[in-house]
């Protein structure tokens, strides 16, 4: 989906810009809720499994991008990367959906990460994970 068949970005949503596999998969928005983040993208037929429906594959990404970047923001913005992010599938996201996705830290250590998240769309799960990021650098 080419960013004009996006919801239009407003004053909440705004489109993020990324580099390398996210700009693959995307377009991505984000918008602040208070001191956290909330961000959302909306399946095309590339995103699609043989069922019809959202890939599992596409949504562990997106899923692994709202806790990376949610992680990213709570360590003062230091390079983190996934080190375990354990998915359930909850229900099925299709064409068109606006699937948007919030993350929690739910532990915090000098060099690791651990949170939890879930997509939805219009207040149904689609699917929740939590894992554990490595903050880089940090011993």
């Amino acid at each position: 989906m080419s960013e004009d068949r996006m919801p239009p970005a407003s004053a909440d949503w705004k489109t993020m810009v990324v580099e390398g596999y996210p700009a693959l998969i995307g377009p991505f928005q984000a918008r602040r809720e208070g001191e956290a983040w909330a961000y959302r993208f909306v399946p095309e037929a590339r995103h699609l499994n043989i069922g019809g429906v959202v890939h599992g594959g596409m949504l562990m990404s997106f899923l692994d991008d709202v806790l990376g970047l949610t992680v990213w923001a709570a360590s003062g913005r230091k390079p983190v990367t996934t080190v375990q992010l354990n998915t359930h599938f909850i229900s099925p996201a299709r064409l068109g959906d606006q699937l948007e996705g919030r993350a929690d830290v739910l532990r915090a250590t000098r060099s690791v990460v651990f949170v939890r998240g879930a997509l939805t769309v219009e207040g149904r799960i689609v699917a929740a994970a939590d894992g554990v990021w490595k903050i880089l650098g940090a011993s």
